[in-house]
């Protein structure tokens, strides 16, 4: 079989890679889409002009949400702090201090 030439993610697959990639622990986190827009006289298939709206994904990212819905995931479940960070001791830290 060969390789896909698409691959397609869901909001929240969205967010939780991103909120891995920020090193994020903590809250509710969703996809955040800046568009631009434009005007411009565009030709349809005939050479008629007409004027035209134009979009364009200006900036794709995370944000930081009040409440769950389908854009957000929460930061603790998809992306736990280490066993190690949380008590703030490495083991070998651990073991010492236990003497």
């Amino acid at each position: 079989m060969g390789e896909s030439a698409m691959y397609v993610f869901t909001y929240r697959e969205l967010a939780e890679v991103l909120v891995k990639r920020q090193g994020i622990h903590e809250g509710l986190w969703g996809v955040y889409v800046k568009f631009t827009f434009g005007a411009a006289n565009m030709a349809d298939p005939n050479g008629m002009l007409m004027p035209s709206a134009i979009s364009g994904i200006q900036e794709i990212g995370i944000q930081r949400f009040d409440q769950a819905n389908n854009l957000t995931v929460d930061a603790a479940h998809v992306n736990p702090v280490p066993a190690q960070r949380a008590s703030g001791k490495s083991p070998a830290k651990r073991i010492l201090s236990k003497k």
